[in-house]
């Protein structure tokens, strides 16, 4: 998907329409956005969203079919932050856009 780099959008702080820079941030993972959770790995795994390995039995590696995440999207939604050109300020979009690429023209 195509986005332009600056868009004229309404600036909260200056409370006005000013030129805005658009740029897109990256997603924080579970790891990155909580790298001290307590037991993060095995809550997952409890939890079914992680699969066990070695010397579980049965359980060590499921049906494909069994997986949470079958059927999951193929597409992450952006996340576009607007930079205001007359006070600095940024403000994040409400809603991504659900996209595999995103390019600024």
């Amino acid at each position: 998907m195509k986005i332009p780099k600056k868009i004229k959008r309404y600036c909260p702080k200056c409370k006005k329409h000013t030129e805005t820079q658009v740029a897109d941030s990256k997603k924080r993972t579970r790891s990155t956005a909580r790298p001290m959770s307590r037991g993060s790995n095995s809550r997952m795994m409890a939890r079914g969203l992680k699969r066990g390995f070695g010397n579980h039995g049965k359980y060590s590696r499921p049906a494909i079919s069994k997986f949470k995440r079958t059927g999951a999207k193929t597409s992450k939604k952006t996340d576009l932050r607007y930079k205001c050109s007359v006070c600095g300020k940024s403000q994040v979009q409400a809603f991504g856009i659900r996209t595999k690429k995103l390019e600024f023209v």
